[in-house]
């Protein structure tokens, strides 16, 4: 019994002999108190300790921001110092109606006018395929060849006309090109699905053979619909509970004529659906918010790049192309503050104003554009967050097709990640005519780029996930920039120019 008592008070003594303040008895705190000495001792963990529970750090988010005030404002003398004012409105003029690189045509606009015939190409198919004109295999052969002539279009036409074509234009052109390539991909998928669908519902009844006339082009037939299992005052049932009134749903094919395309073709968002959810409304307000954002916001960007970015990249070129490591890396760290601001600005003009203003004015509901990418504690969370209408593409034609055809997870991702690589490297490539593969190469190294950042988010906590987020999209991107500005000016003015395009 002696033996129990003694290893009993051993245990307390030790438990009493830890630092942590908590665990000091509210009993001896009193005896403490009582005391005469007037105690102002109580146990206090530092506000620095994870223990402490302390969270407000407001003040150091304050100088954080004045201390990158006073820098950016440092850098901005020494720009305007070293440089002058280079901004001028009138070289934007320039570049953007093709004076400046010394012509007077426009291919750029023709191809974007060109544009709309594999939309009208791709609504043609469907109407043949939606009426049995054209057989399953044959129309899928089709929408094939028009998706890769579409791809290809841009590619051939820049590169065999030499002159022409700006790198504003060409840039645009391959970006719209790119967006039509995903916008009628969903929509061949979406209508298969329909067509799927409506021949399980009704085995029996098809669908009567009709010419493909302008007559019947743009309506809808009311015997179509009869075969097609609905009545023409029956209601439709939504997921199984709501019932919503036939009148208020668009239902397939009646989908499928020009208003219905175009105005897919300008919607903000990537996913092709039948019943797109509507504003009532629009707001003037908040319209003229927009249009004034995304045209204020355009200045600053360009102003910024002349200011700037093209200063930077310029001096950039030597150190690079001589291999200086230790310059070159000066060169990107000072690079890696004007890029990331112009990208700040470029996703807020972009994902927030100029597609808020096109939802507005097409009364267009579903705004989810964006999440909160910045808190991203990995590589796999930012790219699901940070461009919702390419990622909500990927997940629904992409990602869960290859899953359910029996891919596993990784391929299905690795996959995603290689389109985004392939078009990524289109968008910079097609219109520089330098064909390398940094862009590609950058993307695809997300993927082991995604495992560090999820090591790290496991093994230092997520903080230090968001900090590798944080670093590849700041370091990333101006490095891409000096690769690819090197490698046009070898290809196209050869090594002996470097030193006349080194400087700015």
């Amino acid at each position: 019994m002696s033996t129990y008592a003694e290893e009993n008070r051993v245990r307390l003594r030790r438990c009493k002999s830890v630092t942590r303040a908590e665990e000091i008895t509210t009993q001896e705190a009193r005896v403490r108190k009582s005391q005469p000495d007037k105690p102002c001792h109580k146990p206090r963990d530092s506000l620095f300790s994870w223990s402490s529970g302390f969270d407000n750090f407001t003040g150091f988010i304050n100088w954080g921001f004045l201390l990158l005030l006073c820098g950016g404002i440092r850098l901005l003398l020494e720009n305007l110092i070293k440089y002058g004012v280079r901004v001028d409105p009138r070289e934007w003029i320039f570049v953007l109606s093709g004076q400046y690189e010394g012509t007077t045509e426009h291919p750029s606009i023709i191809l974007i006018l060109y544009s709309s015939v594999p939309v009208v190409i791709c609504l043609l198919i469907e109407k043949g395929l939606a009426v049995e004109i054209i057989p399953h295999k044959p129309g899928m052969i089709a929408h094939i060849i028009n998706l890769v002539l579409l791809v290809l279009m841009p590619m051939v036409v820049i590169n065999v006309k030499t002159t022409g074509f700006t790198l504003l234009g060409a840039t645009t052109v391959c970006f719209i090109y790119s967006i039509l390539f995903l916008k009628l991909w969903s929509y061949i998928q979406v209508n298969m699905w329909c067509r799927n669908k409506r021949k399980k519902s009704s085995s029996k009844s098809r669908l009567r053979r009709q010419s493909l006339s302008l007559s019947n082009f743009g309506k809808a037939s009311d015997d179509q619909l009869n075969a097609s299992g609905h009545g023409s005052d029956s209601d439709v049932k939504q997921n199984g509970d709501a019932v919503v009134p036939r009148q208020s749903l668009v239902l397939y094919p009646d989908n499928l004529n020009l208003k219905d395309i175009f105005y897919y073709i300008l919607a903000p968002t990537l996913c092709y659906e039948l019943n797109f959810p509507r504003s009532t409304r629009i707001r003037k307000r908040f319209l003229i918010k927009r249009m004034l954002e995304v045209i204020i916001g355009c200045q600053v960007l360009m102003s910024l790049f002349q200011q700037w970015i093209i200063p930077s990249v310029k001096n950039s070129l030597i150190p690079f192309s001589n291999m200086d490591v230790a310059k070159a890396t000066e060169r990107l760290l000072k690079l890696a503050i004007p890029n990331h601001l112009v990208w700040l600005i470029f996703f807020y003009l972009l994902f927030h104003s100029f597609l808020n203003l096109v939802g507005e004015l097409l009364y267009f509901a579903d705004r989810h554009f964006y999440s909160d990418w910045w808190n991203a504690n990995n590589i796999d969370t930012f790219w699901r967050t940070w461009n919702m209408p390419v990622h909500r593409w990927a997940v629904r034609h992409l990602y869960i097709p290859l899953v359910e055809m029996g891919y596993g997870r990784m391929a299905a991702s690795s996959t995603v990640f290689f389109i985004s690589a392939f078009f990524h490297e289109y968008l910079v490539s097609v219109p520089l005519k330098t064909f390398k593969t940094w862009a590609f190469m950058g993307m695809m190294g997300q993927i082991p780029l995604s495992f560090l950042s999820r090591f790290m988010e496991k093994q230092c906590g997520p903080r230090w996930g968001n900090i590798v987020v944080w670093a590849s999209l700041i370091l990333g991107q101006p490095l891409c920039i000096m690769m690819y500005y090197h490698d046009y000016v070898i290809t196209h003015f050869g090594e002996e120019l470097l030193e006349n395009y080194g400087h700015a």
